[in-house]
């Protein structure tokens, strides 16, 4: 049976949304049966139209990417959860969503699943390991075995050489770059390659 991989995120502007997608094409790639979904906006309207990137980013997805459901968190046999930074801590979208994970962590759903995390911030030194380090967190309660890039590919090095997860600094609002999207696709892999290892 194929590894069912959740890629699970909320992304406002689409920087996390895009490694998403990486991710997932990755998870794919090596054979997983894959759901991308995104977590609810939290966000008012008022605070979303003050940004034209981030209302855009909306309104492309929101017919497009389901909504992640805890059924998907059941259904999964492997996990890729992706944020973007707020103040080195994980979005209030995600964190929202997590939060209703308390009867399925009592239930031993997530128990010795692999899972691995992913984030994007405005800049270089925008806290893009500390937030990665914050969502793990959640993991170790959670009981599930945490998948890292470390240093396993050569080409982690073109993407900034982050251990911890694909992690993309959009100084100037730029999209995700060539290296990072092949970070992201490398990490999808190599989560897909831990789980069928943890199979047999």
């Amino acid at each position: 049976m194929a590894v069912h991989l959740a890629v699970v995120y909320y992304s406002a502007t689409g920087n996390v949304h895009k490694l998403a997608e990486a991710v997932a094409r990755g998870g794919a790639g090596r054979g997983a049966e894959v759901r991308l979904r995104r977590v609810p906006e939290l966000a008012p309207d008022t605070a979303i139209d003050a940004n034209p990137a981030w209302r855009a980013h909306v309104d492309a997805t929101k017919d497009s990417v389901p909504e992640a459901m805890l059924e998907d968190l059941e259904w999964a046999t492997a996990y890729a959860f992706g944020t973007p930074t707020r103040y080195g801590n994980v979005s209030a979208q995600l964190k929202q969503f997590i939060d209703t994970t308390g009867g399925l962590w009592q239930a031993g759903v997530f128990h010795n699943k692999p899972v691995t995390s992913f984030t994007s911030s405005l800049n270089r030194h925008g806290g893009q390991e500390s937030t990665l380090l914050s969502l793990n967190n959640v993991f170790y309660h959670w009981g599930c075995i945490i998948v890292p890039l470390g240093y396993t590919d050569p080409l982690l090095f073109a993407s900034g050489g982050n251990p911890y997860g694909t992690s993309w600094p959009s100084s100037g609002g730029e999209e995700p770059d060539q290296a990072v999207l092949e970070a992201a696709d490398y990490q999808g892999r190599h989560l897909v390659q831990i789980a069928e290892q943890l199979r047999g």
